[in-house]
């Protein structure tokens, strides 16, 4: 024992014996214990009613409900509604119903569920359930802030969200928007759509005024109508074959700077139809096209000015949408543009060639950016495709000078210098 310590254990402290007795978690707080029990599923969470006396009701105010398949389809209907009449009202940080396989009659159900999730105040929600039906009732919640939804089916009005004034986070995977009519939040900061798919018949409006940064990766059918968007940081778009537009420019309206859809309405009434308009206040772009090149190119047409762009990404695997003049194009009225990196390589490349530059601030060139740094250029070898990139840039004077590991280019502004890598250290 330290001098002036009395040996005496402070009231309410856990004990120092370390018998196999002592219950160390049991002596934590209520509100700290209705957190852990928030991370565990809810089935294990109700079973930890049988540790002991004060445990008991613990879990009908555990801080997360996180409900997925493993008893069977009539087994879950009947926990879950258990579930939910014994913690009646109690606040939710987290709700998730995942990895459930939906049986006939399971819509009704599920929509209660979540729908009494929302009436706790659930802050995270989580439906991952394939085929799900999503209701066309008013969605409201004054505490949502972040909603994932995978592989469910949204239909009519579901994704107006202007009764979730603190919505912020929204993640829509592989699930079906072709009944949908629109996305709209006032406070939406993050908005991800990977592999959904839309209306084949018209183009959904975005009305997203306040967001932050974007995900909009390999959709299907036509191509969403995005808003003004001012306060955009960082924006990411890859657009496949898949898309309806692609479809329709097939019949010879690839270089028109109309709409193919004779039925799109938005396209003569809406001047931010084009993509790339809603995207111009983004300072990060990352642009993808993969066989693919309607969508670009149409919008290349009428160019924006991207204002605030410092960082450029363009990749495009055939080379059919970010070509001369769509490089061109965007170099032109991009013009605080600080680092651009074009990637022509298909996947199947054993071999990255990689061009690297940096700015001269020596001389200077009217056609790009005074603040241009830096530029790389990545592709599997040096073929007609990259040729032409590089008599582009030949426009500033390049001299070639090859060596048996480099190859050098000097432009005006730019210095480049070419290296071979393994793509697996690129990648």
């Amino acid at each position: 024992m330290r001098p002036g310590e009395t040996g005496k254990r402070v009231k309410g402290s856990p004990s120092r014996s370390g018998g196999a007795d002592e219950d160390r978690i049991g002596c934590l707080p209520d509100g700290v214990l209705h957190h852990i029990l928030g991370f565990l599923p809810a089935p294990d969470a109700v079973r930890t009613c049988l540790l002991a006396r004060r445990w008991r009701h613990l879990w009908k105010s555990a801080t997360g409900l996180r409900i997925s398949e493993g008893y069977g389809v009539e087994k879950l209907h009947d926990f879950v509604h258990h579930l939910l009449l014994l913690r009646g009202g109690a606040p939710l940080d987290t709700f998730e119903l995942g990895s459930i396989d939906l049986a006939e009659g399971d819509n009704r159900s599920m929509n209660l569920w979540f729908r009494h999730a929302l009436l706790c105040q659930v802050r995270v929600l989580r439906l991952n359930v394939f085929g799900l039906e999503l209701h066309d009732l008013p969605f409201v919640s004054r505490h949502l802030v972040k909603l994932e939804l995978r592989f469910v089916i949204l239909m009519h009005s579901f994704l107006d969200f202007s009764s979730c004034p603190v919505l912020e986070h929204l993640e829509i995977v592989s699930s079906e928007l072709s009944d949908a009519k629109r996305i709209s939040s006032q406070s939406l900061k993050h908005l991800n759509l990977t592999h959904c798919t839309f209306s084949e018949n018209v183009r959904i409006p975005i009305d997203v005024p306040n967001l932050l940064s974007l995900w909009l990766q390999d959709y299907r059918c036509r191509t969403p109508v995005f808003e003004v968007m001012p306060l955009l940081v960082k924006a990411f778009v890859s657009v496949t074959g898949d898309s309806g537009d692609w479809l329709t420019c097939t019949s010879g309206n690839a270089d028109s700077e109309e709409c193919p859809h004779d039925d799109c309405e938005l396209c003569y009434s809406n001047t931010n139809c084009m993509l790339l308009q809603a995207l111009s206040q983004a300072r990060s772009l990352m642009l993808v096209s993969q066989n693919q090149e309607f969508v670009f190119k149409r919008d290349m047409m009428r160019c924006p000015t991207f204002s605030n762009l410092k960082t450029l990404l363009l990749i495009d695997s055939f080379y059919v949408a970010f070509d001369l003049h769509g490089i061109t194009c965007i170099l032109r009225y991009s013009p605080v543009l600080e680092k651009l990196t074009l990637e022509l390589f298909c996947q199947e490349s054993e071999h990255i060639l990689e061009m690297k530059g940096s700015y001269n601030q020596t001389e200077r060139s009217s056609a790009i950016s005074e603040h241009l740094k830096s530029v790389v250029v990545k592709c599997g070898v040096i073929d007609e495709r990259v040729t032409k990139v590089l008599k582009f840039l030949s426009t500033f004077n390049i001299r070639k000078i090859t060596s048996n590991t480099v190859h050098c280019f000097y432009i005006s502004e730019i210095f480049l210098q070419v290296h071979i890598y393994e793509r697996k250290q690129i990648m």
